[in-house]
């Protein structure tokens, strides 16, 4: 028999298609902002110098003094969030414009406390501290949005949101709900780095984008002893085995199964390594997620006491520590069709891509909880390289996606409905 080949032309079609198309998304882009080269340089410029200096969730005052110099620079008041870091930019709307509308943009600021392995020379000078996540990225989009709304004033006020802390739970979009940011705001759009969707493709979806994310930490304790003897005391890692198989279980019989619920366990911890001690403590941690706004909700009443239940007849002490975060993103009908419209204004129909509900947390979900809002996915790879996910040591974007993220949030603060 003849050995079966495999027809590569397919592939290779698909993939120089995406690279013209990526091309040809960057030049839309730039013919939106008026192909203005200092603009470009600026875009490269803000986020090179933001992820040099990267600072973690509350301490991103550097980034902070840096933001607030360039929209200062541009005319623009701003006013600090009274927490210490990250600010927000009110921008009047063009005179004579009667739309009462009020739109928020909204960029994380802060990076993540790992270390980064890309090569570039721009790469972070703060050991083990990084933006592998793209909110680098995401900071200077938002500031070449007000680049353009600056030249040219939108016809209703605009807001500019750069937002703390979004890598810490619960979040710090929830002390800027507290301190104001979207107070008299009518809607609200963010855009996020996706490093496995070509530059270009701008992802768009009504209904929950992201999960929620709770921490759930699990202490079990006994007097210990020997495994020889183990009904002479709580038998500590058998009862964390029980109630680490056994909370998923009661989790699938309690909760809606199409709420895309899903409790995993990250760490247990018990024993020293001796064969023949029970442990006097153990832990268990991990994570609930759930793309139900009612289930996120309703799911620190069920667990906590559904754990106490199972560990009870095993004679140990139960300490359960739910820590409830992010609410799930869920996108507004009316916003989803609106930013679909500022996609295909700027990069026409075909920048239009379906973009899957996650099961990964985002903390915009506390801003959708107040007003309506949309959450985009941005297409950063070059359809060339390796595909780095985020929060990854060598996670890399195309910075053609800077100008594509600008022009899609200028585009969408422009537009009524």
């Amino acid at each position: 028999m003849n050995n079966p080949t495999t027809d590569t032309t397919d592939t290779t079609n698909t993939a120089t298609d995406a690279v013209a198309a990526a091309a040809a998304a960057w030049k839309a882009a730039c013919d939106y902002a008026g192909v203005d080269q200092e603009l470009l340089d600026n875009l490269s410029t803000w986020r090179r110098h933001i992820h040099q200096n990267p600072e973690l969730s509350y301490q991103e005052h550097e980034t902070t003094d840096y933001i607030e110099k360039i929209l200062t620079g541009l005319g623009f008041k701003v006013r600090r969030f009274s927490f210490g870091s990250g600010l927000t930019c009110d921008i009047p709307a063009a005179d004579g414009a009667t739309s009462p509308i009020e739109v928020a943009l909204r960029a994380d600021i802060d990076a993540l406390p790992m270390d980064e392995d890309t090569g570039l020379e721009f790469s972070s000078t703060n050991p083990g501290v990084t933006h592998s996540c793209g909110h680098d990225a995401h900071t200077a989009m938002l500031l070449g949005a007000a680049t353009l709304l600056s030249k040219t004033p939108p016809p209703h006020p605009v807001r500019l949101i750069f937002q703390p802390a979004e890598e810490q739970m619960p979040g710090g979009a929830v002390d800027c709900v507290k301190d104001g940011a979207v107070d008299n705001v009518d809607r609200i759009v963010a855009l996020h780095c996706d490093p496995h969707r070509v530059v270009g493709d701008v992802g768009v979806h009504a209904g929950a984008i992201t999960s929620s994310n709770a921490r759930l930490e699990v202490t079990l304790t006994a007097g210990g002893g020997h495994t020889a003897r183990p009904h002479e005391t709580g038998d500590i890692v058998y009862a964390l085995s029980t109630v680490a198989t056994g909370i998923a279980q009661v989790v699938d019989r309690r909760i809606d199964p199409r709420s895309g619920t899903v409790l995993t366990w990250g760490s247990i911890m018990a024993g020293s390594g001796a064969p023949n001690v029970i442990p006097a403590k153990g832990t268990l941690v991990g994570t609930v997620r759930s793309a139900s706004r009612d289930t996120w909700a309703e799911l620190p009443e069920l667990i906590p006491p559904a754990i106490r239940a199972i560990a009870e007849p095993y004679g140990v002490n139960v300490d359960v520590n739910y820590i409830q975060g992010v609410p799930p993103v869920v996108n507004d009908d009316a916003c989803a069709e609106i930013a679909a419209r500022a996609v295909t204004d700027v990069l026409g129909e075909q920048g239009v891509g379906e973009a899957a509900q996650s099961s990964g947390g985002e903390d915009f979900g506390w801003y959708t909880e107040e007003i309506p809002g949309i959450y985009l996915r941005l297409g950063v790879w070059d359809a060339e390289g390796p595909e780095a996910d985020l929060h990854h040591p060598a996670f890399m974007m195309d910075e053609r996606a800077l100008i594509i993220g600008t022009a899609v949030f200028d585009r969408f603060a422009r537009l009524d409905r």
